[in-house]
């Protein structure tokens, strides 16, 4: 029997086989708090699009959650953040802050901003949950429910120097511009596997987009499970 283990591979070296070019933007009016609040509240019939990745490991499920924070900037902000190199699970990637659920955690939504205060020091006062997406499960096995949140300014970011590298902030008007939605697609033990990916231009501090370094690229890439979490959220508020 031929064990599953999981691939090391530069994600940004796998082909683009599609875009979203040919999909509607979710309109600038449905993009502010109150129209959040109140699509959650009275959600429309609609079908996520990812669900569930090709399994990579064989290990047993586990839950776990993730809080999708909306900093309610000028503009609806997504705040994400970059793991460390050394997490056994998903090093380096981009990423909500959330992870497994507790026994003491009442319900999703208490594990989301558990582990977001953990992860970034994110104090749960500023934080309004206003709904969830469905269950995602990941290719290492992990059942994850993705919590939306407003978030208001004034926080601070403390991030665990264990599990986080950085935290940046996303305009939520380019994620749910589908045009920046690029489709990937590999082979890997004997399974064709596809996953969306999202990269953003790096901004310096006064806002210009950055040249690439010879160790780094000009781009926070935004793929696998994030991205796909990021790609319901586009099909529910466009449906």
């Amino acid at each position: 029997m031929q064990h599953k283990t999981i691939p090391v591979f530069d994600p940004r070296k796998v082909p683009v086989v599609g875009t979203g070019e040919h999909l509607r933007a979710v309109h600038p009016t449905q993009l502010n708090p109150e129209a959040l609040r109140q699509r959650f509240q009275n959600p429309p019939l609609w079908t996520p699009e990812v669900l569930r990745e090709a399994s990579f490991t064989e290990r047993e499920p586990a839950n776990a959650a993730v809080l999708i924070p909306l900093v309610m900037r000028d503009e609806l902000m997504v705040l994400l953040t970059q793991r460390t190199q050394n997490m056994s699970t998903h090093a380096g990637q981009i990423a909500f802050p959330g992870g497994k659920s507790d026994q003491a955690d009442a319900d999703a939504i208490a594990t989301a901003l558990r582990e977001s205060q953990e992860e970034i020091g994110l104090d749960a006062a500023f934080v309004e949950v206003i709904g969830s997406l469905p269950n995602y499960i990941t290719g290492t096995h992990f059942i994850v429910s993705p919590i939306i949140a407003l978030v208001k300014p004034g926080f601070e970011i403390q991030p665990n120097p264990i599990e986080v590298d950085h935290v940046f902030e996303v305009p939520l008007s380019f994620l749910m511009q589908p045009r920046h939605h690029m489709e990937h697609e590999m082979s890997w033990q004997g399974q064709q596997r596809r996953w969306f990916s999202m990269p953003y231009p790096k901004q310096s501090q006064d806002g210009k987009s950055l040249e690439p370094k010879e160790d780094d690229e000009a781009t926070h890439f935004i793929w696998g499970a994030t991205a796909g979490m990021l790609r319901n959220l586009y099909r529910f508020l466009i449906a």
